[in-house]
């Protein structure tokens, strides 16, 4: 079944349209993306290996809002699907937001020690998960293993977690 998603105008504000996912989007319309940055006490960030049918590449947890969900629901219900971890009890911060005329964005950012093998991750999306230090993730964009707007995105985040 397809899933039924909210359109956003270009200043983020929902709109009364929707649409279904894999379906053309009107011009001036904005599907909503949330994305999260997991940390761990050792500042280490949560990435995750997709599986090989949707492109087998490394990337933050997020997703697209369902229908009706607000973006704050949305990133909470991503998390649950794909870690099986249920994070609305976190201090969950929005340290970003935007649109920038392709998808409408949230970015949030939550403090959490996790054991990754006793997740139960979303075995159809995912491969695997693993924490990596922002060392190792600059090293992975240098071997072309991460995409470089991941790694700005993890950028962004240290500069508003230090106040910049």
């Amino acid at each position: 079944m397809k899933e039924l998603r909210d359109l956003y105008d270009k200043d983020s504000n929902k709109t009364s349209l929707t649409y279904y996912k894999g379906d053309k989007i009107p011009d001036g319309y904005y599907p909503m993306v949330v994305m999260i940055a997991i940390e761990n006490s050792k500042g280490e960030f949560l990435m995750q290996k997709r599986v090989p049918s949707k492109g087998g590449d490394w990337g933050v947890t997020g997703g697209h809002p369902k229908s009706g969900e607000t973006p704050d629901e949305g990133i909470i219900t991503e998390v649950k699907e794909e870690l099986g971890i249920d994070i609305s009890n976190n201090e969950i911060i929005l340290f970003d937001s935007g649109c920038d005329l392709v998808d409408c964005y949230r970015m949030y950012y939550t403090k959490l020690d996790l054991d990754i093998n006793k997740l139960n991750i979303q075995k159809d999306e995912l491969t695997e998960v693993r924490w990596f230090s922002m060392e190792e993730l600059e090293d992975m964009v240098n071997k072309k293993i991460l995409n470089e707007n991941q790694m700005a995105f993890f950028i962004k985040c240290k500069k508003f977690l230090r106040g910049e």
